[in-house]
């Protein structure tokens, strides 16, 4: 088997869709994550923004960052995924090196977001 990395999607879904289709969206995302070997961690819901530039006459879109573990292999079917489904503008994987994960984490402690024993629970 090959090797788990941990990697991070942010997705732009359609903001014209109702919040009861974004939420299933994000899950039928995270479950073919989930069905195809990977173990998501995370997932952050940023609200509805407006775009920098029109994407397919969308001026509005609604931003998620999932966090998951899955293997190299898995990206590739993964993106064709991603891009087959018409309800999500654009997306963005990327590979979370272990240093931005220790960054993210001193950052939050020192915002004062989580506590030291978060933290550690996170690590462990």
């Amino acid at each position: 088997m090959a090797e788990r990395r941990r990697y991070e999607t942010t997705l732009i879904i359609n903001a014209a869709l109702e919040d009861q289709e974004i939420d299933a969206v994000v899950s039928k995302v995270t479950k073919y994550i989930e069905d195809n070997g990977g173990e998501v961690e995370n997932v952050k819901n940023a609200g509805r923004r407006r775009l920098a530039y029109p994407i397919n006459k969308k001026y509005n879109g609604c931003y998620v960052h999932i966090q998951f573990l899955a293997s190299s292999e898995f990206q590739t079917i993964y993106n064709k995924f991603l891009i087959l489904e018409d309800t999500i503008l654009r997306h963005l994987n990327l590979d979370l090196p272990d240093a931005m994960i220790e960054y993210r984490k001193q950052r939050d402690l020192e915002a004062g977001k989580v506590s030291a024993e978060k933290v550690e629970e996170k690590s462990e």
